[in-house]
Protein backbone atom coordinates (compact mmCIF):
# COMPACT_ATOMS: atom_id res chain seq x y z
CA UNK A 1 0.00 0.00 0.00
CA UNK A 2 2.65 2.49 -1.11
CA UNK A 3 1.41 5.33 -3.31
CA UNK A 4 4.44 7.50 -2.59
CA UNK A 5 7.30 5.74 -4.37
CA UNK A 6 9.37 5.93 -7.55
CA UNK A 7 6.55 4.43 -9.62
CA UNK A 8 4.27 7.42 -8.99
CA UNK A 9 4.33 11.21 -9.00
CA UNK A 10 3.54 12.52 -5.53
CA UNK A 11 3.95 15.49 -3.20
CA UNK A 12 7.11 14.90 -1.18
CA UNK A 13 7.65 18.23 0.59
CA UNK A 14 5.83 21.46 1.45
CA UNK A 15 7.43 24.80 2.30
CA UNK A 16 5.22 26.95 4.54
CA UNK A 17 5.60 30.65 5.34
CA UNK A 18 5.11 31.74 8.95
CA UNK A 19 5.05 35.07 10.73
CA UNK A 20 7.34 34.10 13.61
CA UNK A 21 9.74 31.19 13.09
CA UNK A 22 10.54 30.68 16.78
CA UNK A 23 6.85 30.47 17.72
CA UNK A 24 6.16 28.06 14.88
CA UNK A 25 9.08 25.79 15.72
CA UNK A 26 7.80 25.46 19.26
CA UNK A 27 4.44 24.29 17.90
CA UNK A 28 5.83 21.91 15.28
CA UNK A 29 8.28 20.37 17.73
CA UNK A 30 6.25 20.20 20.94
CA UNK A 31 2.74 19.67 19.56
CA UNK A 32 3.41 17.79 16.32
CA UNK A 33 6.64 16.09 17.33
CA UNK A 34 8.92 17.08 14.44
CA UNK A 35 12.70 17.39 14.80
CA UNK A 36 14.84 20.08 13.16
CA UNK A 37 17.07 18.79 10.38
CA UNK A 38 18.57 22.16 9.38
CA UNK A 39 18.01 25.71 10.61
CA UNK A 40 19.02 29.25 9.73
CA UNK A 41 17.89 32.55 11.23
CA UNK A 42 14.75 32.66 9.07
CA UNK A 43 14.11 29.08 7.95
CA UNK A 44 14.08 25.49 9.18
CA UNK A 45 13.77 22.06 7.58
CA UNK A 46 11.78 19.60 9.68
CA UNK A 47 12.08 15.82 9.80
CA UNK A 48 10.51 12.79 11.43
CA UNK A 49 13.27 10.28 10.63
CA UNK A 50 16.37 12.44 11.12
CA UNK A 51 17.34 12.10 7.46
CA UNK A 52 14.65 13.49 5.16
CA UNK A 53 12.70 16.74 5.35
CA UNK A 54 9.02 16.61 4.39
CA UNK A 55 8.18 20.09 5.68
CA UNK A 56 10.01 23.41 5.80
CA UNK A 57 9.15 26.67 7.53
CA UNK A 58 10.35 30.09 6.50
CA UNK A 59 9.79 33.59 7.85
CA UNK A 60 9.72 36.06 4.94
CA UNK A 61 10.86 39.65 5.30
CA UNK A 62 8.11 41.86 6.73
CA UNK A 63 5.82 38.84 7.11
CA UNK A 64 2.11 39.60 7.31
CA UNK A 65 -0.78 37.42 8.58
CA UNK A 66 -2.55 34.87 6.38
CA UNK A 67 -4.80 36.59 3.87
CA UNK A 68 -8.39 35.44 3.35
CA UNK A 69 -10.18 34.81 0.04
CA UNK A 70 -6.95 34.15 -1.88
CA UNK A 71 -5.41 31.21 -3.69
CA UNK A 72 -2.75 29.05 -2.03
CA UNK A 73 -2.73 26.53 0.77
CA UNK A 74 -5.99 24.97 1.98
CA UNK A 75 -4.12 22.31 3.93
CA UNK A 76 -1.17 19.98 3.76
CA UNK A 77 -1.67 16.41 4.94
CA UNK A 78 0.66 14.24 7.00
CA UNK A 79 0.18 10.52 6.37
CA UNK A 80 0.96 8.28 9.34
CA UNK A 81 2.22 4.69 9.03
CA UNK A 82 -0.30 2.90 11.28
CA UNK A 83 -3.72 3.39 12.80
CA UNK A 84 -2.27 3.28 16.32
CA UNK A 85 -0.19 6.36 15.41
CA UNK A 86 -3.37 8.35 14.74
CA UNK A 87 -4.86 7.11 18.01
CA UNK A 88 -1.70 8.22 19.85
CA UNK A 89 -1.91 11.71 18.35
CA UNK A 90 -5.58 12.03 19.33
CA UNK A 91 -4.61 11.41 22.95
CA UNK A 92 -1.55 13.67 22.76
CA UNK A 93 -3.49 16.61 21.29
CA UNK A 94 -6.27 16.16 23.83
CA UNK A 95 -3.85 16.07 26.75
CA UNK A 96 -2.27 19.31 25.51
CA UNK A 97 -5.57 21.11 25.05
CA UNK A 98 -5.19 21.44 21.28
CA UNK A 99 -8.48 21.90 19.45
CA UNK A 100 -8.94 19.75 16.35
CA UNK A 101 -11.61 18.59 13.96
CA UNK A 102 -12.02 15.14 12.50
CA UNK A 103 -13.58 13.24 9.63
CA UNK A 104 -14.01 9.79 8.14
CA UNK A 105 -13.43 10.13 4.39
CA UNK A 106 -14.17 6.44 3.61
CA UNK A 107 -10.67 6.09 2.11
CA UNK A 108 -9.03 7.54 5.21
CA UNK A 109 -9.52 8.75 8.77
CA UNK A 110 -8.33 12.27 9.50
CA UNK A 111 -7.76 14.98 12.07
CA UNK A 112 -7.61 18.70 11.25
CA UNK A 113 -5.91 21.49 13.18
CA UNK A 114 -4.15 24.82 12.62
CA UNK A 115 -0.66 26.01 13.36
CA UNK A 116 -0.15 29.35 15.19
CA UNK A 117 -0.49 31.25 11.89
CA UNK A 118 -3.70 29.58 10.78
CA UNK A 119 -2.10 27.21 8.27
CA UNK A 120 -4.33 24.13 8.23
CA UNK A 121 -2.84 20.69 8.79
CA UNK A 122 -4.45 17.34 8.17
CA UNK A 123 -3.08 14.28 9.98
CA UNK A 124 -4.46 11.02 8.62
CA UNK A 125 -4.22 7.30 8.15
CA UNK A 126 -5.31 5.48 4.99
CA UNK A 127 -7.75 2.62 5.01
CA UNK A 128 -6.58 -0.43 3.09
CA UNK A 129 -7.11 0.19 -0.66
CA UNK A 130 -9.22 -2.98 -0.79
CA UNK A 131 -11.81 -1.01 1.20
CA UNK A 132 -11.92 1.90 -1.26
CA UNK A 133 -14.94 1.98 -3.55
CA UNK A 134 -14.33 2.86 -7.21
CA UNK A 135 -16.97 3.58 -9.85
CA UNK A 136 -15.06 3.61 -13.11
CA UNK A 137 -12.20 6.08 -12.61
CA UNK A 138 -13.79 7.82 -9.61
CA UNK A 139 -13.19 6.88 -5.99
CA UNK A 140 -15.90 7.41 -3.37
CA UNK A 141 -15.02 9.87 -0.61
CA UNK A 142 -17.18 11.45 2.08
CA UNK A 143 -17.06 13.72 5.14
CA UNK A 144 -18.52 11.45 7.81
CA UNK A 145 -18.02 11.58 11.59
CA UNK A 146 -14.88 9.84 12.84
CA UNK A 147 -15.50 6.90 15.18
CA UNK A 148 -13.11 7.75 18.01
CA UNK A 149 -14.15 4.80 20.15
CA UNK A 150 -13.13 2.39 17.41
CA UNK A 151 -9.96 4.31 16.58
CA UNK A 152 -8.71 4.44 20.16
CA UNK A 153 -8.95 0.65 20.46
CA UNK A 154 -5.78 0.61 18.32
CA UNK A 155 -3.79 2.47 20.95
CA UNK A 156 -1.21 0.66 23.09
CA UNK A 157 -2.30 1.29 26.72
CA UNK A 158 0.09 3.50 28.68
CA UNK A 159 2.18 4.36 25.63
CA UNK A 160 4.11 7.61 26.09
CA UNK A 161 4.06 10.17 23.26
CA UNK A 162 7.34 9.94 21.35
CA UNK A 163 6.73 12.45 18.58
CA UNK A 164 5.71 12.09 14.96
CA UNK A 165 6.46 8.54 13.73
CA UNK A 166 9.60 8.12 11.62
CA UNK A 167 7.60 6.75 8.68
CA UNK A 168 5.39 9.83 8.35
CA UNK A 169 5.00 11.07 4.77
CA UNK A 170 3.60 14.16 3.10
CA UNK A 171 0.47 12.34 1.99
CA UNK A 172 -1.15 15.06 -0.11
CA UNK A 173 -1.76 18.76 -0.48
CA UNK A 174 -5.04 20.64 -0.99
CA UNK A 175 -5.00 24.04 -2.68
CA UNK A 176 -7.26 27.01 -3.16
CA UNK A 177 -7.36 27.91 -6.87
CA UNK A 178 -9.08 30.63 -8.86
CA UNK A 179 -10.84 28.36 -11.38
CA UNK A 180 -10.95 24.69 -12.41
CA UNK A 181 -10.84 24.47 -16.23
CA UNK A 182 -7.24 25.63 -16.78
CA UNK A 183 -6.30 24.08 -13.44
CA UNK A 184 -7.44 20.65 -14.63
CA UNK A 185 -5.52 21.07 -17.88
CA UNK A 186 -2.38 22.04 -15.95
CA UNK A 187 -2.46 19.09 -13.54
CA UNK A 188 -3.76 16.45 -15.98
CA UNK A 189 -2.30 17.34 -19.39
CA UNK A 190 0.75 19.11 -18.00
CA UNK A 191 1.73 17.15 -14.91
CA UNK A 192 0.17 13.79 -15.76
CA UNK A 193 -2.30 13.38 -12.91
CA UNK A 194 -5.66 11.64 -13.19
CA UNK A 195 -8.91 13.13 -11.88
CA UNK A 196 -10.21 10.58 -9.37
CA UNK A 197 -13.06 12.56 -7.82
CA UNK A 198 -15.13 15.61 -8.77
CA UNK A 199 -16.88 17.49 -5.99
CA UNK A 200 -19.53 19.18 -8.10
CA UNK A 201 -18.12 22.19 -9.91
CA UNK A 202 -16.10 23.34 -6.90
CA UNK A 203 -13.28 20.84 -6.37
CA UNK A 204 -11.13 18.21 -8.06
CA UNK A 205 -9.07 15.43 -6.52
CA UNK A 206 -6.10 14.18 -8.52
CA UNK A 207 -3.63 11.33 -8.21
CA UNK A 208 -1.29 8.93 -9.94
CA UNK A 209 -1.22 5.17 -9.44
CA UNK A 210 -4.89 4.97 -8.32
CA UNK A 211 -4.33 6.74 -5.00
CA UNK A 212 -7.39 8.51 -3.57
CA UNK A 213 -5.59 11.83 -4.07
CA UNK A 214 -2.14 13.33 -4.04
CA UNK A 215 -3.53 16.79 -4.83
CA UNK A 216 -6.86 18.46 -4.17
CA UNK A 217 -7.91 21.80 -5.66
CA UNK A 218 -10.98 23.89 -4.89
CA UNK A 219 -12.60 27.26 -5.62
CA UNK A 220 -14.08 27.66 -2.14
CA UNK A 221 -12.33 31.02 -1.72
CA UNK A 222 -14.21 32.26 -4.78
CA UNK A 223 -13.82 31.97 -8.55
CA UNK A 224 -11.25 34.54 -9.59
CA UNK A 225 -9.61 34.64 -6.15
CA UNK A 226 -6.30 36.57 -6.32
CA UNK A 227 -2.85 35.36 -5.33
CA UNK A 228 -1.81 36.31 -1.79
CA UNK A 229 1.02 38.81 -1.27
CA UNK A 230 4.46 37.19 -1.45
CA UNK A 231 5.22 38.04 2.19
CA UNK A 232 1.96 36.69 3.63
CA UNK A 233 1.69 33.57 5.74
CA UNK A 234 0.74 30.47 3.72
CA UNK A 235 2.43 28.18 1.25
CA UNK A 236 5.70 29.17 -0.38
CA UNK A 237 5.88 26.07 -2.60
CA UNK A 238 5.49 22.32 -2.75
CA UNK A 239 7.70 19.68 -4.33
CA UNK A 240 6.45 17.05 -6.77
CA UNK A 241 8.60 13.94 -6.81
CA UNK A 242 8.68 12.29 -10.22
CA UNK A 243 10.05 8.79 -10.97
CA UNK A 244 13.23 9.92 -12.76
CA UNK A 245 14.91 12.66 -14.79
CA UNK A 246 13.32 11.36 -17.98
CA UNK A 247 9.90 11.90 -16.41
CA UNK A 248 10.85 15.47 -15.54
CA UNK A 249 11.89 16.20 -19.13
CA UNK A 250 8.64 14.72 -20.42
CA UNK A 251 6.65 16.77 -17.91
CA UNK A 252 8.46 19.97 -18.87
CA UNK A 253 7.67 19.25 -22.52
CA UNK A 254 3.99 18.63 -21.71
CA UNK A 255 3.78 21.87 -19.72
CA UNK A 256 5.35 23.84 -22.54
CA UNK A 257 2.82 22.37 -24.99
CA UNK A 258 0.04 24.01 -22.95
CA UNK A 259 2.02 27.28 -22.81
CA UNK A 260 3.28 26.92 -19.23
CA UNK A 261 6.84 28.11 -18.78
CA UNK A 262 9.27 26.14 -16.63
CA UNK A 263 12.27 27.97 -15.20
CA UNK A 264 15.45 26.68 -13.61
CA UNK A 265 16.62 28.06 -10.27
CA UNK A 266 19.83 26.67 -8.79
CA UNK A 267 19.32 23.41 -10.67
CA UNK A 268 15.65 23.12 -9.68
CA UNK A 269 12.78 23.10 -12.21
CA UNK A 270 10.03 25.51 -11.17
CA UNK A 271 6.51 25.89 -12.56
CA UNK A 272 3.42 27.80 -11.41
CA UNK A 273 -0.13 26.53 -11.78
CA UNK A 274 -2.74 28.92 -13.28
CA UNK A 275 -3.49 30.31 -9.80
CA UNK A 276 0.13 31.10 -9.00
CA UNK A 277 0.87 28.12 -6.75
CA UNK A 278 4.62 27.43 -6.97
CA UNK A 279 5.75 23.86 -7.72
CA UNK A 280 9.24 22.37 -7.74
CA UNK A 281 9.80 19.31 -9.95
CA UNK A 282 12.24 16.79 -8.51
CA UNK A 283 13.29 13.19 -9.16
Amino acid sequence: MNFHNNQTTFVSHVNVKVENLERSLQFYQEILGFDILEQTAKAAKLTTDGKTSILSLEQPENAIPKQGRTTGLYHFALLLPEKKDLADIVVHLSENGVRFGSSDHLVSEALYLHDPDGNEIEIYIDRDPSEWSWTGEEVAMAVDPLNFERLLKNRVPGKVWEGMPAGTLMGHIHLHVSELVKTEEFYVTGLGFDVVNRFGKQALFLSTGKYHHHIGVNTWNGVGAPKPPKNSVGMESFTLMLPNEEAIEETVDNLQKICVSVTEEEGRRIAYDPSGNRIELAA
